[in-house]
């Protein structure tokens, strides 16, 4: 089974815009979201939730005043200053764990501790799997393995030919767990310094873990020196450039009325991003 995730350096680049359109034109396709610290793929699919399970990971420190005898063991060792005699404040306990493992009263207990949810909905494109982590939680690279996870097993289940998978921005652990063993990886940049910058920090990271690569330029002409200096890049470092998308505000229209660009209109943007599909296909040998 194919997977192929859509990455980028930085994030503003059109990434989640092309995956959406690429979903659209794929067919037997399951879907995945795994830019969970701010997902909005959602947005353009319009999923239906069938299931929705809660993200566990690590713990929830609480303390049980009855039984604490106030000798202070716990203030003393707390590195994070989260301990007071009167409780513990969550916002500046890391969940260790030192602090029960040395009360003399057991008055402190670990808890379970709900970062976020998961889910599996279903799409006019296909099934479609994302999640959302609660605000200011942490482990974001847990969860993207988690949902990927969960799209490969419904991908075997549906029969699905390929994964479309919308990785994060960046290069951290989301990224490193978003691209793992994928078949392929469309790298979209944009023609600024940045752009230019965070393209070649994200290549270097596909490379150490042997992740095929390809290109989209997106918003190509609003500055063609730049546009030319990828494109010599990527020659001199045998990365083919399956497509460049030029500016236009329709994309604008289409994402206000929540719909892909293939799907809002047929002009030589949509064609653009057709070619670029028929590209990638060849590229990784994609049925």
């Amino acid at each position: 089974m194919k997977q192929l995730v859509i990455i980028s350096g930085k994030g503003g680049t059109g990434k989640t815009t092309v995956t959406a359109s690429l979903a659209s034109l794929a067919g037997n396709a399951v879907l995945a979201d795994c830019d969970v610290d701010a997902a909005d793929l959602h947005i353009l699919l319009q999923p239906y939730t069938i299931l929705e399970h809660p993200f566990i990971s690590g713990k929830i420190v609480t303390k049980n005043m009855p039984l604490c005898s106030g000798c202070g063991l716990c203030i003393s060792v707390c590195r994070f200053d989260a301990h007071t005699q009167t409780g513990i404040n969550p916002y500046d306990c890391e969940g260790c764990g030192l602090c029960a493992r040395i009360c003399p009263e057991n008055a402190i207990e670990m808890r379970d501790k709900t970062c976020g949810s998961w889910f599996i909905s279903d799409t006019k494109y296909g099934k479609f799997i994302h999640a959302r982590l609660h605000p200011g939680e942490e482990n974001s690279g847990k969860l993207v393995t988690c949902v990927r996870k969960a799209a490969i097993n419904m991908a075997e289940k549906e029969s699905a030919d390929i994964i479309l998978i919308d990785g994060p921005p960046g290069i951290g652990c989301p990224l490193i767990a978003s691209i793992s063993s994928c078949t392929g990886a469309l790298i979209v940049t944009e023609p600024t310094v940045a752009g230019i910058h965070d393209m070649k920090r994200i290549l270097e990271v596909t490379a150490h873990f042997n992740v095929p690569c390809s290109i989209c330029i997106n918003k190509w002409d609003i500055n063609p020196d730049n546009t030319a200096d990828i494109e010599a890049f990527a020659a001199q470092n045998n990365i083919p450039v399956s497509g460049k998308i030029p500016f236009d505000t329709c994309v604008i229209d289409s994402l206000a009325a929540k719909k892909t660009v293939v799907e809002y209109t047929d002009n030589h943007i949509s064609q653009q991003i057709r070619f670029l599909w028929q590209q990638i296909k060849t590229i990784f040998s994609i049925n």
